[in-house]
């Protein structure tokens, strides 16, 4: 609705992964080199994790459209873990551009070594990555993991690659997975963006759309990095919401009031105010410990304590005789 308005081409903020408008920061830089790193030295089993929103499927794709045709690599991505074990192999054998007749589980390995196997003597690297892995209910995920045996004396035949949110980890660190935890090679942790990152990524992505200038106040970058802790969906979505807001009151430039306002709209709230919050409370807890300190070293609290117990004498004999009133 607004992109004419803004003088842009397209959505910059459309919440789907397309690989063009990926933002490679430090950490995504990292990320994506221990991607890369352990699929061109064949490691065998890599995992990707981070919060919800944080652009581990973005980046996905687009470690897919570096390796696609290149390196000789072929690569299965699954993105919906909720399969049997059957249809998950198949699925695999199909995304490889296998065309396989409906077989036991037995037939399907067979296949699959055996197009691994090739691959292998045709110099190629074969790569299986498995999107919202923390999905994958336990009787799937060790079959992931007997697929890692598939291998030669000298390679893997199969590259794994894990992704998912914080749940995967708490799940690799189950007992009943230790032999699986054990095979991990790589480990990475996708974190939000920095308030600087923030900045960039929203201005990279104005650039790609065709922005001539700044769409956004500085004041409401930084109410967007405050509002979506520098989760990228969240400033997709926010951005996306403030730039209608600002269409609807025909503002060239959104500010604060704008993003704060598609904010409310969305039941987005900032963690500043709760981080007000406690720090408020822990000031005050710090200033009242302190204060007894004083005013026990100065003598004071025992004054005041003797003052205070024949108060608390009358209470008790209070609550005493209305005790045995009721008796």
């Amino acid at each position: 609705m607004y992109e004419t308005f803004y003088g842009l081409r397209e959505n910059p903020f459309n919440v789907t992964p397309d690989p063009q408008y990926i933002y490679l920061g430090q950490n995504q830089k990292e990320a994506l080199a221990h991607l890369l790193y352990g699929v061109r030295t064949k490691k065998g089993f890599i995992v990707l994790t981070g919060e919800v929103g944080t652009g581990k499927t973005t980046l996905v794709h687009y470690l897919l459209d570096k390796l696609n045709g290149k390196d000789h690599t072929k690569t299965a991505y699954l993105f919906n873990p909720k399969l049997t074990v059957n249809d998950f192999i198949e699925y695999i054998l199909k995304d490889l551009g296998l065309d396989v007749p409906k077989g036991s589980k037995g037939d399907y390995l067979h296949i699959l070594h055996q197009k691994l196997v090739n691959a292998y003597q045709e110099g190629e690297s074969v790569i299986l990555i498995v999107d919202e892995a923390q999905g994958l209910n336990p009787e799937l995920l060790e079959e992931i993991r007997l697929l890692s045996n598939l291998e030669t004396s000298k390679s893997k035949l199969l590259q794994i690659i894990l992704v998912g949110q914080p749940e995967l980890n708490k799940t690799l660190l189950e007992p009943g997975f230790r032999q699986l935890r054990q095979r991990v090679n790589l480990h990475y942790n996708l974190p939000p963006l920095s308030e600087q990152e923030t900045k960039e990524y929203i201005e990279k992505r104005l650039r790609i759309a065709g922005a001539k200038g700044a769409l956004f106040s500085k004041g409401a970058i930084k109410e967007i990095y405050l509002k979506s802790k520098g989760i990228p969906r969240l400033v997709n979505i926010l951005c996306d919401n403030s730039l209608l807001n600002g269409f609807a009151s025909e503002q060239k430039l959104v500010d604060r009031e704008k993003v704060r306002e598609a904010a409310r709209d969305l039941k987005i709230s900032s963690a500043q105010r709760r981080i007000w919050l406690w720090s408020f409370l822990s000031i005050f807890i710090s200033a009242g410990a302190l204060l007894l300190v004083f005013l026990q070293k100065a003598g004071f609290l025992k004054g005041l304590l003797d003052h205070l117990h024949p108060i608390k004498e009358n209470i008790t004999n209070g609550v005493q005789n209305i005790s045995n009133f009721f008796k």
